[in-house]
């Protein structure tokens, strides 16, 4: 068998799926749709399939005996290059099976990191995934290499050398601490970047990657961002204009996508790609109503948010494709659950007014309405209220002019701490620090249920 290198892209090779479901795991009527669509994203051309249910896998080979037969025969067979699994394996249940099938064996998570890698375009996305990628190789380093002969030591030089498999792991780690040191100063000029935009109101779209966060953003600002029926094609985060018909300009930003399992490397390498959900007013989470497992991809998402510590933000749950056959019976199930989600469809435009309602909605609930007492000469601060506000109203003063405006609670907050009068009309003033951290107040949802009931797995049933 040829030694796989852990490096190696697996485009344009045969691939057989294989996958154990246990007893408490979600699955639709092929339960390998969705590593068959990761596959064949990855480039790979699948041939077959092994599914084996049962309760506990095999600590040696994680499939049975006579699956991993099955398995082997498979290959044989379609002169298959690769065999990858919807699973987790461990490096020793990888080592065993290529052993015992003769070809080379993935996992899920190394089919996700190696779409990521072929997906990643900017300098911050590459950073990411190569972190991740060496902490996932890092225990598996064994079997990158055959070169583990000592090394040639010259004179005077103390002990026997060490091996290659000693050298590599040592420079991973130095590698992986250069990266972590990169990605934190990404970070914090993220955080920047998105803290000096707060004189917008922001939302973000979250969702289930090709749920069509990509499409809906095109359709609502004119993005011309890339939309394509493929999984994670999304990596970047991008964020444009969006003038919401009666209210005015908020910035709407398309973040990259999740799936169930995500691996925790990558969900804690992309914190800096993902800090502008972190930090947004408001998030419209996308579903698609097209998928059977619709309900386990909503849990899917809450999961991940919640990870981030971000699942506690107003929320409006969009449930996009509802124009395509059998979507308005998912849509059904999801309202049982999620009494307050919205049906869209974002190639068709559907749904938008209500979509537009809903927000500014949604947006209001954190605004106020003020009077402001300032000094006659300060202009710059009367063109900052017309900027982040709506001016109502202006009276003019022999000493002082009074602006009457309505704008969100934080930037009156704002106006407090920097010692101007002002007068509450409607609303309540934020008893919050900087503006910075907002994004942490506990704000009100729309349409989101406990994340305790994330978990309800879908049975059969509820899409039949």
């Amino acid at each position: 068998m040829r030694e796989h290198y852990r490096s190696e892209s697996i485009a344009r090779e045969r691939s057989v799926l294989a996958r154990v479901v246990g007893s408490g795991d979600t699955f639709t009527e092929n339960p390998l749709d969705e590593l068959s669509g990761l596959a064949e994203t990855a480039g790979t051309e699948v041939v077959s399939g092994v599914v084996q249910r049962r309760d506990t896998p095999d600590p040696k080979t994680y499939l049975g005996k006579g699956k991993v037969s099955e398995l082997k025969n498979l290959v044989e067979m379609h002169s298959a290059d690769l065999v990858i699994f919807d699973n987790d394996l461990s490096p020793s249940q990888t080592r065993n099976l290529e052993k015992e099938i003769g070809t080379k064996v993935i996992d899920r998570t190394e089919l996700i990191l190696d779409i990521f890698a072929s997906n990643a375009r900017t300098h911050e996305a590459r950073l990411a995934v190569e972190l991740a990628q060496l902490e996932y190789s890092l225990p598996r380093l064994k079997r990158m290499w055959t070169h583990l002969s000592r090394q040639t030591m010259g004179v005077g030089m103390r002990g026997p050398g060490e091996k290659q498999l000693e050298v590599d792991r040592r420079l991973a780690v130095r590698r992986i601490h250069e990266l972590k040191q990169d990605l934190k100063k990404v970070e914090l000029r993220k955080e920047r970047e998105v803290a000096g935009r707060r004189d917008y109101l922001t939302v973000s779209l979250v969702g289930y990657t090709n749920a069509g966060k990509s499409t809906l953003m095109n359709a609502l600002t004119n993005a011309s961002v890339e939309a394509v029926d493929k999984l994670f094609a999304t990596l970047d985060t991008r964020t444009r204009r969006w003038n919401l018909p009666s209210w005015g300009p908020v910035l709407l930003s398309d973040t990259v996508g999740f799936i169930r399992d995500l691996p925790h490397h990558l969900v804690a390498s992309f914190r800096a790609t993902l800090e502008e959900a972190r930090q947004a007013d408001m998030l419209l989470h996308m579903a698609d109503a097209s998928n059977p497992a619709v309900l386990d991809q909503i849990s899917a998402v809450y999961s991940v948010l919640h990870e981030l510590g971000i699942d506690e933000k107003q929320t409006l749950l969009l449930v996009n494709k509802i124009d395509v056959p059998g979507a308005a019976e998912r849509f059904s199930v999801v309202q049982n659950r999620y009494p307050h989600s919205l049906a869209i469809s974002a190639s068709a435009r559907q749904g938008f007014d209500e979509l537009a309602q809903l927000v500014s909605q949604a947006l209001s609930n954190d605004f106020v309405t003020l009077n402001v007492r300032l000094d006659l000469t300060d202009g710059k601060t009367v063109a900052w209220l017309a900027k982040v506000g709506e001016v109502l109203s202006k009276q003019y003063h022999d000493d002082r002019v009074e602006v009457h405006v309505r704008l969100p609670a934080r930037h009156a907050g704002r106006m407090k701490r920097e010692g101007h009068i002002i007068e509450v009309l409607q609303g309540k003033l934020p008893d919050v620090a900087p503006d910075r951290d907002g994004w942490q107040l506990k704000l009100p949802t729309v349409g989101q249920v406990h994340p305790t009931s994330f978990s309800t797995p879908l049975t059969n049933e509820d899409v039949a």
